[in-house]
């Protein structure tokens, strides 16, 4: 995740740059339950509303919240699938807080009726993010359900006006880009704490889908007006932030656009980018599935590093001898093609590892995602690269359809 907002602030108000400070353990994002009473078009969890047999249970949930705690794990996002169709997920939650983790809860939204909203504030969630993808009938179309979007604003309305902390998530593609505007308004008049842009990943039904995705003149497009409101926002000391996730290529991009802009401050950003090193899967981000297998992050449910069920999570995260792990906690990654000659490395750290193995079959090689040129990058002379138009058209099914 890139804190767009924080480094805005930044550039408004500099401070000195202190010591590097490395967080004690990954955030883990927690896949609770895969059943979800929606079937997304994007899912990289492929869920929908059925049972999926071997979950963890409520005791071995608690047994590996104790190992994460241990871990120094200092924050746990509840996922699904729909969390909240877990019977109990409240249990777990409070639990949670009570031993201190920062706890977040993922949602789509359509289930928070009023005495939902009411236990949610009760247990005092840190943050609640759920997911709108356009306005109306768009999000609709991408949830697959009619009438969803109604229903996910009432629930971020009703969260809102309990003083819950919210935000909304917004995965684009080429069938939702044109209706950012609309989105950040929507935001913005609402009150809503947080704006999360996320690019797509090839994960589940978002790799069947792929051919969707956001061409790079488009990403661009969405950049400069997220970087636009963003920085509106911060000029006028509002709190309300926006990041974006899954394409560290953003950091550079947003370097680029200081160095146009306050030239001035575009070293100290350079800095403070370096400093926060780029992606961190497998690193400084985790996840736990539904049946207790661990991944280096929610978008590589494909790959399995261990399960908690036999492995304390702790055993599991730390152990290099898997090659995926070794190669995502290396310093420097070692990564081809124009992610491995790029200048800003060091910013972005090699990007999206998932998309380049969905497209070239090699996870260590250049991540297609990036929208930057190779000026732009650094590059002395252009070099051959994974075009949009070779990976938009090709489909993978996804392992199961829902």
């Amino acid at each position: 995740m890139f804190r767009l907002s924080h480094y805005l602030h930044e550039l408004r108000e500099p401070m000195p740059l202190g010591p590097a400070r490395q967080p004690p353990g990954p955030v883990v994002i927690w896949n609770l339950i895969r059943r979800c009473n929606l079937t997304c078009k994007h899912c990289y969890s492929i869920s929908g509303d059925v049972d999926f047999p071997g979950e963890l249970s409520t005791p071995e949930v608690f047994s590996v919240m104790d190992d994460l705690k241990a871990f120094r794990v200092p924050v746990l996002i509840l996922s699904g699938g729909e969390p909240l169709m877990r019977r109990d997920i409240f249990e777990i939650s409070e639990r949670a807080k009570a031993m201190k983790f920062y706890v977040g809860l993922s949602s789509n939204g359509t289930l928070v009726d009023a005495p939902l909203a009411d236990r949610i504030r009760d247990v005092g969630y840190d943050y609640v993010g759920i997911s709108l993808d356009g306005i109306g009938d768009t999000h609709d179309r991408f949830r697959r359900k009619a009438g969803a979007y109604d229903e996910a604003l009432g629930g971020l309305r009703l969260l809102r006006d309990r003083g819950i902390k919210v935000g909304v998530r917004f995965t684009m593609t080429e069938d939702n880009a044109a209706e950012l505007p609309d989105m950040l308004d929507l935001v913005e008049r609402e009150g809503f704490h947080k704006f999360y842009l996320s690019h797509l990943v090839y994960a589940g039904r978002g790799n069947k889908n792929r051919g969707d995705d956001a061409i790079w003149q488009t990403t661009r497009d969405t950049m400069d007006m997220v970087i636009d409101r963003a920085w509106r926002w911060a000029q006028g000391g509002s709190d309300m932030e926006i990041v974006t996730g899954n394409n560290d290529a953003d950091a550079v991009y947003l370097l680029h656009w200081a160095e146009r802009t306050m030239p001035h401050a575009a070293e100290g950003l350079h800095a403070r980018l370096r400093q926060w090193g780029g992606n961190s899967s497998g690193v400084n981000v985790a996840n736990i599935d539904n049946l207790g297998n661990v991944h280096p992050d929610t978008m590589w449910w494909h790959y399995t590093l261990g399960n908690v069920k036999a492995r304390p999570f702790s055993a599991i995260w730390a152990d290099l001898s898997d090659p995926i792990m070794a190669g995502l906690k290396r310093k420097p990654r070692v990564i081809g093609g124009r992610c491995g000659q790029c200048a800003f490395f060091d910013v972005c750290n090699g990007n999206t590892r998932v998309r380049a193995m969905r497209i070239t079959g090699d996870p260590w090689a250049e991540d297609p995602g990036c929208y930057l040129s190779d000026a732009e990058i650094g590059l002395a002379a252009p070099v051959e690269r994974v075009t949009v138009s070779a990976y938009r058209g090709a489909r993978h099914e996804a392992p199961l359809s829902l």
